[in-house]
C-alpha cells in the first residue's frame, strides 16, 4: 500500500478512526507529516512516530544547550576558576598558562573533576601540587568533559594573547594636571603691544599725510609726562570711581584670603601608592570601616596597615587600572616574596601623607559620630565612592561648618539605646516634639569640642 504525505494544514475531524475502529478524539490535531493516507483516503496516525518526534526534539534541545554552554569557556572560567586561579600569574593556585603542555587533557579532566581522589590514589604530580600549595585541596567540580575542554581552550587562548600595553590616559575622576596659562598670556600681551605699535605708526603716517595735503605745520611734540598729567586733570571723577572700586574689591579678596588661612579644603596630596577610593569603595563596594576600623572604636579613623591590604592583595596581584605597578609597592614595603608567599625581614612602613588635620584645640571623635550619631562617612568626606581616585579634603572642617551641621542635623534617637533616657527627658520637657537637633541637646556648647 503506497504512503502519501498529507501536506494540508491540521484538520479537526469528529470521527478520526484508527485501524481498530476506535474513536480517538484526542488525536484530532496530529501534524499532517505524521499521517499517512491509503487509497480510500482514510487517515492512520503513527502514534509511535509522533511521540518519538517529540522526544527527539527534547533531547536535541538539551544537547544543543549543553554544547552551547560548553563552548563558552570564558564564562565557565570566570564562574568556577577565578577565585583561585589566573592565567598568567599565581594566585591561590598555580598560573594556568601552559597547563595543557604540563599534563595530558585526560589527566586534567580527572584532576578538575576530583583532585582529592587523585591525591588519595597517590598520583605523583597531584601530590606534589598539593604539598607545594600549602596542602589546600582544589574544589571538585561537577563539569562535563566538553565544559572542561572549553575552559582549557580559553586559558590557552589567553596565555597566547600578548599583554596589553598600559596607556597613559588619566583614570576617571583623577585630577589632571593643568597646563600653565602664563605663557599664553605673555604671548597675547606681546602681540597686543606689537599691534598697538603698528596702529600708532599708521595713525602718525595718515596724520602727516593730511597735514602735508593741507599745508599745515607739524605740531610741537608734547612730553608723555605732560600728556598724562593733563588726562588725569580732565578725568578726576573716573579715577575716583576706579580707585573706590579697586579698594572694595581688594578688601573683599583680602578678607576671604585671611579667612582661608589654615583651611585645607580641596587639599589632595600625591600619595606614595595610588590608592583609588572610587575603585575600592565604589566599584568593589568595600565598607569604609574595613580599612578605617578605628572609626567604630575611637577618636581617629586611622590609616590601615599594609597587612590589611594583604588580606586581598595576597591573591589579587593585578589591578584593573594600574596593573601590577602600585600593588608591587605594597609587596616592597612588606618585603613580600610573591612566588614563595613569604615575608622578609626588611619591612618598611608606607609613608602616607596626612590629608585631614584638625587643630589640637578642637576635639572630634569618629565613633561618637559614626556609631552613635549614625552619620555616614560621605557627610564629611564627600562621595569618595563616586569620584575620589586620590584622597582629598572635601569639607572645610571649620568651626562654622561644624556648628551649622549641629544646628541642622536631627539626632537619630529612635532605636538608639544610647539616647533612651535622654529622649524620654526631652519628650517630657517638649511635649509633641519628637525630633531634636544636635544643638538642642547641647551640641553647640563650647566645652563639647574645646576643653
Amino acid at each position: 500500500m503506497p504512503i502519501v504525505i498529507n501536506l494540508h494544514p491540521f484538520e479537526k475531524t469528529d470521527n478520526l478512526m484508527t485501524a481498530s475502529g476506535r474513536n480517538l478524539h484526542f488525536l484530532n490535531n496530529i501534524p499532517p507529516f505524521l499521517q499517512r493516507t491509503n487509497k480510500n483516503n482514510m487517515n492512520y496516525p503513527y502514534i509511535a512516530r509522533y511521540f518519538a518526534f517529540l522526544i527527539s526534539v527534547f533531547f536535541l534541545t538539551i544537547f544543543n544547550v549543553n554544547v552551547a554552554s560548553a563552548q563558552d569557556g570564558e564564562a565557565l572560567f570566570k564562574a568556577n576558576c577565578t577565585s583561585c586561579h589566573a592565567v598568567k600569574e599565581k594566585v591561590i593556585g598555580p598560573a594556568l598558562a601552559g597547563v595543557e603542555t604540563r599534563r595530558t587533557e585526560e589527566w586534567l579532566i580527572k584532576w578538575i573533576k576530583n583532585s582529592s581522589a587523585m591525591i588519595k590514589a597517590g598520583d605523583e604530580y597531584g601530590v606534589k601540587l598539593f604539598n607545594d600549595y600549602n596542602k589546600v585541596a582544589m574544589t571538585s567540580f561537577n563539569l562535563k568533559d566538553d565544559e572542561i575542554k572549553a575552559i582549557l581552550a580559553y586559558t590557552k587562548k589567553v596565555a597566547e594573547t600578548p599583554d596589553a600595553v598600559p596607556t597613559t590616559a588619566p583614570v576617571a575622576g583623577q585630577p589632571v594636571a593643568e597646563k600653565p596659562i602664563w605663557p599664553y598670556l605673555l604671548i597675547a600681551i606681546v602681540l597686543l603691544y606689537l599691534i598697538a605699535g603698528v596702529l600708532k605708526k599708521v595713525q602718525d603716517s595718515l596724520a602727516h599725510a593730511v597735514r602735508a595735503k593741507n599745508n599745515e605745520p607739524t605740531p610741537v611734540p608734547v612730553p608723555t609726562k605732560v600728556r598724562n598729567r593733563e588726562w588725569i586733570r580732565q578725568n578726576k571723577k573716573l579715577i575716583a570711581v576706579a580707585i573706590l572700586a579697586l579698594t572694595l574689591i581688594g578688601s573683599v579678596k583680602g578678607w576671604y584670603t585671611l579667612q582661608s588661612i589654615g583651611i585645607s579644603q580641596g587639599y589632595t596630596p600625591e600619595q606614595p601608592i595610588k590608592y583609588s577610593h572610587q575603585l575600592h569603595a565604589g566599584k568593589l563596594q568595600i565598607a569604609c570601616v574595613y580599612c578605617h576600623g578605628g572609626a567604630e572604636r575611637g577618636k581617629t579613623a586611622g590609616v590601615p596597615s599594609a597587612s590589611v591590604c594583604m588580606n586581598c592583595h595576597k591573591y589579587v596581584k593585578k589591578g584593573p587600572e594600574t596593573g601590577t605597578e602600585e600593588i608591587a609597592k605594597i609587596y616592597k614595603a612588606l618585603d613580600y616574596d610573591v612566588d614563595k608567599g613569604t615575608y622578609g625581614p626588611n619591612q618598611q612602613p608606607i609613608q602616607w601623607v596626612r590629608v585631614h588635620n584638625l587643630p589640637d584645640l578642637a576635639y572630634f571623635n569618629h565613633a561618637q559620630h559614626y556609631v552613635v550619631g549614625k552619620i555616614a562617612c560621605q557627610t564629611c568626606h564627600g562621595p569618595v565612592q563616586d569620584s575620589m581616585t586620590v584622597a582629598g579634603q572635601y569639607s572645610p572642617l571649620t568651626m562654622g561648618w561644624c556648628i551649622d551641621c549641629h544646628r541642622k542635623t536631627d539626632v537619630k534617637m529612635a532605636g538608639n539605646h544610647y539616647y533612651d533616657n535622654l529622649h524620654k527627658d526631652l519628650m517630657a520637657k517638649n511635649p509633641g516634639d519628637s525630633t531634636f537637633t544636635v544643638a538642642e541637646i547641647g551640641g553647640t556648647e563650647c566645652a563639647r569640642c574645646h576643653y
